[in-house]
């Protein structure tokens, strides 16, 4: 399996599990360091990344699109 597919089969994870309404979070760690959390919101079917950086304040992006936050998953774990 690519790391592609891992990604979106792990968000697709996500969106099945948040089945009550309520956020579900996931993390996506290299090495053991957190890179980026992914929370998925089924009110309005968004999600939120959450990027961490060394030394900065976390940046936090919205995404309605599954294929779009996989690539940008994707390219924060390179």
């Amino acid at each position: 399996m690519s790391q592609l597919q891992g990604i979106l089969t792990r968000l697709k994870s996500l969106q099945e599990q948040s089945t009550g309404g309520e956020p579900m979070q996931r993390f996506f760690e290299v090495n053991g360091e957190r890179k980026c959390q992914v929370t998925y919101h089924p009110k309005n079917e968004t999600f939120e990344l959450e990027v961490y950086n060394d030394k900065e304040k976390p940046k936090r992006y919205q995404f309605d699109n599954i294929d779009m936050i996989t690539i940008e998953i994707f390219d924060l774990i390179q």
